[in-house]
């Protein structure tokens, strides 16, 4: 039994790309997840508590680094200093292709969902889109996107760690979660949802 379990224990590291960012999100490199939770801690506090306001903290810091940028390759002229070390800003076509097929991708599961309850009718799928953005929308109202993205940071910096830990009870609690609402959706499906009529494909091709 045992040794089943630990057979069927999935590797987080992998699962988050096995790089950097997933040792960052594991803590095994823990100076730079102390890193990204002091500056994510920092930023919410400025932007947060102090009022400061996110547009004018970028316009300001880009204002500065220009005119450091110009004032130092001006005086580098004149001084027969060298130029200040810009990288070469180029983005290169793999990253492109990649970011396009990631929204390809995104777009045609989205249009897939509209599919489904547009034409298809599909009252499971609708049930679940408005649900979920019922929930979104809830959440919304209480914190502020700031808030929230605040939130997300720190749980991608402790939710991996805590899962990576404790992986075996919580896909047992998981697993017993998913049963009962499993359950509950079928008595839900059998009491409501399949008394609703809807309109089958023969009415349709005749309409």
């Amino acid at each position: 039994m045992g040794d089943s379990v630990t057979a069927l224990r999935i590797s987080v590291h992998q699962a988050l790309g096995g790089g950097t960012v997933a040792d960052v999100l594991l803590w095994k490199r823990w100076y730079a997840s102390i890193g990204v939770l002091v500056s994510a801690t920092t930023l919410w506090i400025l932007f947060e508590k102090s009022g400061y306001n996110l547009l004018s903290f970028v316009a300001n810091v880009l204002f500065l680094l220009v005119c450091i940028l110009f004032f130092w390759a001006k005086s580098a002229s004149l001084l027969n200093r060298p130029l200040p070390p810009l990288p070469n800003f180029e983005i290169p076509e793999e990253i492109v292709a990649e970011a396009a097929g990631v929204i390809h991708v995104y777009s045609n599961y989205a249009l897939s969902i509209a599919r489904q309850i547009v034409i298809e009718k599909n009252l499971k799928v609708f049930l679940q889109l408005v649900s979920g953005l019922w929930v979104a929308s809830y959440i919304g109202s209480l914190c502020n996107f700031l808030t929230l993205v605040y939130l997300g940071v720190l749980l991608i910096l402790s939710v991996p760690l805590v899962y990576d830990k404790y992986q075996h009870p919580i896909d047992e609690k998981l697993c017993l979660a998913n049963k009962i609402i499993q359950a509950q959706y079928m008595k839900i499906d059998d009491a409501i949802l399949k008394k609703i009529p809807l309109p089958s494909n023969k009415e349709k091709k005749t309409q």
